[in-house]
């Protein structure tokens, strides 16, 4: 089995991308902020990570991974066991020493291994009862995933682990629970634990994955083969063996007179982070990341900054990294970056757009395109996925 565990505590760098000047009257200012997280050993203007975990050893991580089984995973009978299968690959895939879980998904929620309302700690012997655990997995019943969602909740919060995170996969809609139920469980699990999310098969409703994935900061896919799961499954599992640092927020300040207008990841996916801002003390705000390994990420900042007369520049945002803390302090993960504005009259200067400002402000354009060509592909028009997907 790999081995996930790094020596070093993560480091974390950013730098801020933009065209700081403005014409005269001009108020908005955009600039692109990436933040890479590094595995240790980075020089330059990284800054490490608080220990946050013992050196040698990887994060106390806890992972529950929720199986779809209602009675559409019968249909072809190949489907559950192609989940079995998948769900044992991400089971052998999980280090030693990690918390973990395996919950039966229908209309109702059920714990398949260990039982008892807790998490088992993995290692060959535990991993080992799972897998014997998943033969009793069977098809039938409806499905009602907020009722999935809550008891990886409960099961997560079980133990004292710095790292949670859910696995689930679905292959059908989301038709025993209304709309309005699922995204109260979505709310109530938003920034408790991270969840990737996966359809199986032609069957499900795209928006309903992704949008479990988005509310908490997972990714989303199809696995429209469910011969493929097992490849799927080995692999989310491995990106969620590498992550560090979790809970970790993006800190915008601002002075006077100044508004965030909005924020937004652009990559490797498009989150809209807005609405999601929590209060960080005077003219501060908190953005959710979620869990961080070894992976860069690149966020879009609009300020909206007051009139100034030219020749006159500001500070329009302070950005950093941070870990919020229960008591309502954070712990600094060091990095920062600047956002500027300076009012120029030469023309060239205030109307040139930064190349990476440039190539997100289409992102909008491009999340939707994607979104089609997702329903274009679930829909079997290939040809049309095609064009939309490239």
């Amino acid at each position: 089995m790999a081995n996930f565990s790094k020596s070093n505590v993560p480091q974390f760098s950013m730098d801020v991308y933009q065209n700081e000047y403005l014409p005269e009257g001009g108020r908005e200012v955009n600039a692109i902020v990436t933040v890479t997280a590094t595995g240790g050993g980075t020089v330059g203007s990284a800054v490490a990570a608080p220990h946050l975990y013992a050196p040698g050893r990887g994060p106390s991580a806890g992972v529950a991974i929720m199986v779809d089984c209602s009675g559409s995973m019968d249909y072809p009978p190949t489907k559950m066991r192609n989940a079995r299968d998948a769900t044992a690959a991400a089971i052998d895939t999980l280090r030693d020493g990690v918390h973990f879980a395996v919950i039966a998904g229908t209309h109702v929620a059920k714990e398949v291994y260990p039982g008892g309302g807790r998490l088992a700690v993995a290692d060959a012997t535990t991993r080992g009862q799972a897998k014997e655990a998943l033969r009793k997995l069977s098809a039938g019943g409806g499905t009602a995933i907020g009722t999935w969602l809550k008891l990886a909740d409960r099961l997560l919060s079980s133990d004292e682990v710095a790292i949670r995170h859910g696995i689930l996969l679905t292959d059908g809609r989301n038709e025993h629970e209304s709309p309005e139920d699922l995204k109260r469980s979505l709310d109530e699990c938003a920034g408790r634990f991270t969840c990737d999310a996966r359809g199986v098969g032609t069957d499900w409703e795209v928006k309903e994955v992704t949008g479990i994935a988005s509310a908490l900061l997972g990714t989303a896919d199809i696995v429209a083969d469910p011969a493929a799961l097992a490849a799927d499954f080995t692999q989310m599992m491995e990106k969620a063996m590498g992550k560090e640092v979790a809970d970790v927020a993006l800190r915008l300040w601002t002075p006077v007179g100044t508004a965030i207008k909005f924020v937004k990841q652009v990559a490797p996916t498009v989150e809209e982070l807005t609405d999601r801002r929590t209060e960080a003390g005077p003219r501060a705000g908190d953005y959710p990341t979620g869990s961080w390994g070894d992976e860069s990420r690149d966020y879009h900042v609009c300020v909206e900054v007051p009139a100034a007369s030219l020749g006159q520049e500001m500070l329009a945002a302070r950005v950093s990294l941070v870990v919020p803390q229960p008591d309502g302090s954070a712990q600094n993960l060091g990095a920062q970056g600047l956002v500027r504005a300076v009012w120029t009259d030469d023309m060239a200067a205030s109307t040139s757009i930064n190349p990476q400002v440039a190539h997100y402000t289409g992102q909008a354009e491009l999340a939707q395109a994607i979104q089609q060509g997702l329903d274009l592909r679930k829909a079997g028009d290939m040809d049309g996925a095609t064009a939309k997907l490239g």
